[in-house]
């Protein structure tokens, strides 16, 4: 779908909070159709499978699933399949064309402790989650969180593999969800003002800084395989997922304009894609501000902003 940039910026002039809770609202009855689909399939299978790109709000989707379905009266575990990353041995790991490490591939993954995993909680039987702790880039088992699903219990398995078919084909009946943050902006002439690659980048540039550290040159540095990785290992596979669902929100580039402008405009002169952050940043120009203080608590947002 596409939000018009006409009737964003007259909702953000009239009533910016009102606007803001009935676009979280719809978010929220996405959540909870989703919720009752999985209620539904639970005495086939105690699994779920969140999968979605860069930027799509993986986290806030599960944990919000979680709230909703504990409101149902399922007690729910969510899993990051981050922890089930292999400790990495340089001399194996699968490159990308120029030679570095392709962070995105499924290859990086523990497939078949997954798969292990996945046969063990549907039959009742205790797992031991893994811990990767990154800033040694290794896993460690002594750190991992004992898990056994009982009786309208579920565990979501969040990551951007989680619909790949090597997992997928040998567990059918686990619940299978795909998000991503799809909707463009246009005007009165239905021509793109903003597009929704560039609501990820946005998301990613401004969370990249706000909790990890890397500025936006490093953002980017990593944006191209990041997108090479949605092409060949998630995208592929969004169409086998029994829910889909957009989680861009019809607010949010008002918001986001003044985390994201100032650090666009500070990237250096001989960076390559400068000319496409300077485009991004005119085009976040167009939309009427919203002041950051004035976001919901439960806005989806604040996994990128705080």
């Amino acid at each position: 779908m596409a939000y018009r940039l006409t009737e964003i910026n007259a909702a953000v002039r009239r009533d910016p909070v009102g606007f803001m809770e009935a676009c979280d609202q719809g978010y929220q009855d996405k959540i909870a159709r989703a919720a009752e689909q999985i209620c539904a399939n639970l005495k086939k299978s105690p699994v779920v499978l969140l999968s979605g790109p860069s930027g799509s709000g993986k986290t806030t989707t599960a944990e919000k699933l979680s709230r909703e379905l504990e409101r149902r009266g399922v007690r729910t575990h969510p899993v990051s399949m981050d922890d089930y990353f292999v400790t990495q041995d340089p001399a194996v790991l699968p490159r990308t064309p120029d030679g570095a490490i392709d962070y995105e591939s499924p290859e990086m993954m523990d497939l078949k402790l997954l798969d292990q995993h996945f046969e063990k909680l549907t039959r009742g039987e205790w797992i031991l989650v893994p811990r990767f702790e990154f800033a040694r880039q290794m896993r460690n088992d002594s750190r991992g969180t004992p898990l056994k699903l009982g009786r309208d219990e579920v565990a979501i398995f969040e990551g951007i593999h989680a619909l790949n078919t090597q997992l997928t084909s040998r567990h059918p009946d686990a619940t299978r969800l795909y998000i991503s943050a799809r909707s463009d902006v246009v005007d009165e002439q239905d021509h793109v003002v903003f597009k929704r690659t560039w609501l990820r980048l946005t998301r990613r540039a401004v969370r990249d800084y706000n909790f990890r550290g890397t500025d936006v040159s490093g953002t980017l540095d990593m944006w191209s395989n990041v997108r090479r990785g949605d092409k060949l290992y998630i995208s592929p596979y969004r169409d086998t997922a029994h829910i889909k669902f957009d989680t861009a929100l019809a607010y949010e580039a008002s918001v986001m304009a003044s985390y994201a402008k100032p650090l666009m405009a500070a990237v250096p002169q001989e960076n390559q894609r400068r000319g496409e952050l300077l485009e991004l940043v005119r085009a976040l120009d167009r939309f009427q501000p919203i002041d950051p203080a004035l976001v919901p608590p439960d806005s989806l947002l604040h996994e990128f902003i705080g």
